[in-house]
Parts: C-alpha cells; structure tokens; sequence
C-alpha cells in the first residue's frame, strides 16, 4: 500500500488537492479493508476490547464454543446460499472438523506452535489473498481456523500449568 501512495505521490496525483471542488485525489489503496465486517465482527459480542490507550488488549468473550460455531456456520450457510461455484471448481470446506484437520490439529502441539500455525493457514487462505467470488468463504473459514487454534490454545496452556 505504501509503494501505491509513493507512486502516486510521485505522479503528482496523491496527497494534495486535484483544484476540483477541493476534494484530495489520493490514491487508492490496493488492499481492500471491509470496516463494516470488522465493526460487525466487534459488535457481535465475540471480541471485546478492554483496557485503554494503545495497551488495548482483545479477549475472546464466548464461553460455549459449540454454540458460537453453530452460530457462525448457519450465518455461513446463509451468506453462502447464493454461492455458486465455477464448473470444476472445488470449494474449501467450512465445517470445523474439516479445517482442525487442514490445521493439523489432531497432532499435539507446543504453545508457540499456534502462532505459526495462524500465520500459515492465514497466508493461505486469508480473504484478501484469494479470487472475489471466494472471499466471503475466505472469511468464515479464518473466523472457524482463528476460534480453533484460540480453543487448543487455552487447552494446550491450561494442560501447561497442570
């Protein structure tokens, strides 16, 4: 996104006013961020933001974990009613059991692993880095991989301390 900003800068098209109406011809950035999933996503009650300042720390507020993954996937079913695949098209699978396997989740796993394991699922199949008609099911499958490894994360770190 930056190099976008300086190639526009250069070009003479980005942080100053175009003259017109004095509206600001900024670049656009080539990341597209959905502000309306992320404010959703806060509001649903799943994340809550505490503390103050820039030590926010985010905590996951759901205690059921079987009711919040009812939850999302019948909202995935609904959002994905009108999904309709490319011929020879195989789509990612949304159900839990499913990605706890892409993850490798059946295998036992050291704490600092869950990071790595987030990262590489995410570079994978992060919404932003898959083709437009898949990225809805791009974003469900992270909030299912994310509420998973966060899930074998508290149990790996609770068996920890045993």
């Amino acid at each position: 996104m930056l190099d976008d900003l300086f190639v526009a800068s250069d070009k003479g098209d980005g942080i100053e006013g175009d003259g017109i109406g004095g509206e600001a011809a900024g670049a656009r950035p080539s990341i597209p961020f959905d502000y309306l999933s992320v404010a959703d996503e806060l509001h649903s009650g799943r994340i809550k933001v505490s503390g103050s300042g820039f030590a926010s720390e985010y905590r996951e507020a759901g205690a059921d974990l079987a009711t919040e993954f009812a939850a999302l996937l019948d909202h995935a079913k609904l959002a994905l009613a009108g999904e309709e695949p490319k011929p020879a098209e195989k789509l990612p699978p949304i159900d839990p059991e499913s990605i706890a396997v892409e993850l490798g989740l059946n295998q036992p796993k050291q704490i600092a692993d869950f990071g790595r394991m987030r990262r590489s699922f995410a570079f994978a199949n992060h919404p932003d880095r898959v083709a437009p008609h898949l990225r809805q099911r791009a974003m469900i499958r992270m909030q299912v991989a994310n509420m998973l490894i966060d899930e074998a994360k508290r149990r790996a770190v609770a068996g920890a301390r045993r």
